[in-house]
């Protein structure tokens, strides 16, 4: 890692301390209530749903529409694991019963994806889509009839240890840990297949190992982010994880940029704002929605970003070339 790289690393991490100190502050003096709390938990949660998804979607290339289906793994498997250690060890403190969750939720859904993964990702394209939306429908409705998960009455209990502070360092670790491996030789490998599979494969990338790792990173990950949920919201609904839940990841993984973390984390922000933001118009809501997102299909396909990333340091480096520029002109 070179010193271009560690600078560009320190000044975006003192960035998100600065967004955080700002954010907390307008908290605790009333301006962000706790509705508006709530709103931005979302949004960090669907930056790491989409996120997620962007790996596999975006950077590996696979079409996947089940991404839903891991995140209620993540949900059930961490509400029940909390549930358990609250019973039995309930002098653990709250974010020690969050991570120990969190984590064997994260595992849990990674060994779901690899399941999944290791016959689905022997198909491609359309063929890829429709086997893990059945994969994604099958565990939902498996949740929806087991006992344990309280079935279709949905489970109820879970501690409610999700704060604003826990999940906005949880979303900046797992979206730094996905820069740095799409950034990696790893994540050079799975773009690769992205852009000719065949190619990627002559050249000597294990082409099926690195797309199954892809699919249990994402899966891992959209099960913490599920997991973050069911501990914010503390009751489960299975029909939440629906098919719908997984077209609406994939829409902010479109809109923001199919190769971009940071198109998704700007339209996780946009998309999870404008329905609440048009709440006032109930009739039309989704309408409007919807023709909002065609009209950006249509005069921007490639997303937001496209497979660009914004980066704190490249403005201030474009600002010290100007300020430069300027210096050098006048002295000429």
């Amino acid at each position: 890692m070179n010193k271009n790289t560690i600078k560009s690393y320190l000044v975006n991490f003192l960035a998100v301390i600065i967004i955080f100190a700002l954010m907390k502050l307008l908290m605790n003096i009333g301006i962000i209530n706790r509705y508006y709390q709530g709103i931005i938990v979302f949004i960090l949660i669907n930056i790491i749903l989409a996120a997620s998804l962007n790996l596999a979607t975006g950077f590996l290339g696979q079409l996947t529409l089940g991404h839903a289906g891991f995140m209620a793994a993540g949900a059930y498997v961490s509400a029940s694991t909390a549930i358990m250690i609250k019973a039995n060890f309930g002098w653990l403190p709250n974010i020690a019963i969050l991570l120990i969750s969190l984590i064997i939720a994260g595992i849990i859904s990674a060994i779901v994806g690899v399941a999944i993964g290791i016959p689905a990702l022997r198909l491609r394209g359309d063929y890829l889509a429709i086997i893990t939306l059945g994969f994604g429908e099958v565990i939902r409705v498996i949740i929806n009839n087991i006992r344990f998960t309280g079935g279709a009455q949905g489970l109820t209990g879970i501690p409610r240890i999700s704060t604003f502070d826990n999940v906005f360092w949880i979303t900046v670790l797992i979206v730094f840990i996905l820069y740095t491996l799409t950034h990696s030789r790893q994540g050079r490998a799975i773009v690769s297949i992205r852009e000719d599979e065949v190619a990627a494969e002559a050249v000597g990338v294990k082409t099926t190992r690195f797309k199954v790792m892809g699919f249990a990173i994402a899966a891992s990950f959209a099960g913490i982010g599920g997991g973050l949920y069911a501990h914010y919201i503390a009751f489960l609904d299975p029909n939440t994880f629906n098919f719908m839940r997984s077209v609406e990841i994939l829409v902010i993984v479109v809109l923001g940029g199919m190769g971009s973390l940071t198109g998704s984390i700007i339209a996780a922000i946009v998309l999870t704002i404008l329905p609440e933001a048009l709440r006032s118009f109930a009739d039309y809501r989704l309408l409007l929605y919807s023709f909002l997102l065609i009209i950006m299909m249509i005069f921007r396909p490639a997303g937001l970003l496209g497979t660009s990333e914004f980066s704190w340091k490249s403005i201030y480096d474009r600002y010290k070339y100007r300020k430069e520029s300027i210096i050098k002109r006048e002295k000429a």
